[in-house]
């Protein structure tokens, strides 16, 4: 909300595409994992044009698969051909302090240590109003899963 500064939901959604699966023991994106992602991207791209969100309002924040893959441009062009944006391939810091802030935001001023757990890395992040301290780690739920947990 403009007026207020506040968020608003337009549409609340949360699709798990794991798209992490294979890059820790290929190096690349999976042709699978890669048409998981377009798909809930196509479903994204039909709530933006049904909420009429401007391109220029949209950010798409990618993480730690898409900055250990050798082929995250077939993830970029194809992101860009459904949504019409660029993914942002953020570092292991930047996914630190967008995970603390978004976790923090409302909460008072005392101090915290927030761990965000991903599909490839965990960031864990210690501050008040704003990070303080940051760690990310390759550590995450996709990536261990594929190295110990085998049937």
């Amino acid at each position: 909300d403009p007026a207020t500064g506040s968020l608003v939901d337009l549409d609340r959604r949360m699709e798990i595409v794991r798209l992490g699966q294979g890059v820790d023991r290929t190096g690349r994106l999976a042709p699978e994992a890669l048409e998981r992602t377009f798909a809930a991207c196509r479903q994204y791209a039909a709530a933006i044009a049904e909420h009429e969100v401007p391109a220029g309002d949209i950010r798409f924040v990618a993480t730690s698969a898409s900055r250990d893959a050798s082929n995250r441009d077939d993830f970029v062009h194809g992101v860009r051909d459904i949504l019409g944006v660029d993914p942002e391939v953020i570092t292991g810091a930047e996914e630190a302090r967008l995970s603390f802030t978004g976790a923090t935001r409302e909460l008072g001023e005392d101090t915290y240590l927030v761990v965000d757990i991903g599909g490839g890395s965990t960031e864990f992040v210690l501050g008040t109003k704003s990070p303080r301290a940051s760690r990310s780690v390759d550590i995450g739920c996709v990536r261990m899963t594929e190295r110990h947990l085998t049937t």
